[in-house]
């Protein structure tokens, strides 16, 4: 059965960089499409980015176009979100996600399977 974990979230400091991982086990994600999500509380869930299942990307937060690069590494059977130019409002829990299927889409009812979820904080 396939597994998500998140990792190396945590503090920055407004106009930093973290890099999150997202290591698959079970399965390969060569065949599946991953998304990035976030939430803050009180808020839905909302999309950051995505990686389809034939390598192409798409941005959905407004602000991350420019500052959020989503990639997969094949031979580590993981997907990274690298996160620059950080802002304060980037503040939220982060989520990696998987869909069968090979286009992006930014609503979360389209995943089928979720890592736990990391903490992002940005704040001076």
């Amino acid at each position: 059965q396939l597994q998500l974990v998140e990792s190396g979230g945590g503090l920055a400091q407004p106009g930093g960089s973290l890099r999150l991982s997202c290591a698959a086990s079970g399965r390969t994600l060569d065949y599946y499409t991953i998304g990035w999500f976030r939430q803050t509380p009180g808020k839905e869930r909302e999309g950051v980015s995505c990686l389809s299942m034939s390598g192409d990307s798409t941005s959905y937060a407004d602000s991350v176009p420019g500052r959020f690069t989503i990639s997969r590494d094949a031979a580590e059977n993981a997907v990274f979100l690298q996160m620059d130019s950080l802002k304060p409002e980037d503040t939220a829990v982060y989520y990696c996600a998987v869909r069968v299927s090979a286009y992006c889409s930014d609503y979360p009812w389209a995943y089928d399977v979720w890592g736990q979820g990391i903490q992002v904080t940005v704040s001076s």
